[in-house]
């Protein structure tokens, strides 16, 4: 029996208020659980949530979060320039000045920096 669009929206609304219902029920839980570990072991805010509060995000967007902040690498040291004084490292999407360079008949060993 073939259904309709708007039974299949009906079907998918009712399903996203149980899990909904079922999410809150989970969350006051957790709550119950979290406040009784605080109560047991005395704990803080400070030892919970260090120096300031922060503003991460919660939910799905907090588990797809990264748990520490990648170590920054330091810039490349740039591998051409051209007259003007820009600076291309090689890496990445090749700049505009680049492109036109080599369209105005430059090479990429003549825009190369010479150590």
């Amino acid at each position: 029996m073939a259904r309709s669009l708007a039974q299949i929206q009906s079907q998918i609304d009712k399903l996203q208020r149980e899990a909904e219902a079922l999410r809150a029920k989970e969350i006051s839980g957790v709550v119950v659980r979290i406040k009784e570990a605080i109560s047991h072991y005395g704990l803080t805010p400070q030892e919970l949530f260090g120096d300031a509060p922060s503003k991460k995000p919660r939910g799905k967007a907090a588990a797809a979060s990264p748990k520490k902040p990648a170590a920054k690498k330091p810039a490349a040291a740039p591998k051409y320039r051209d007259e003007a004084g820009n600076t291309w490292t090689g890496h990445g999407k090749r700049p505009n000045w680049f492109k036109a360079a080599l369209e105005a008949g430059k090479t990429a060993a003549d825009l190369e920096i010479k150590n």
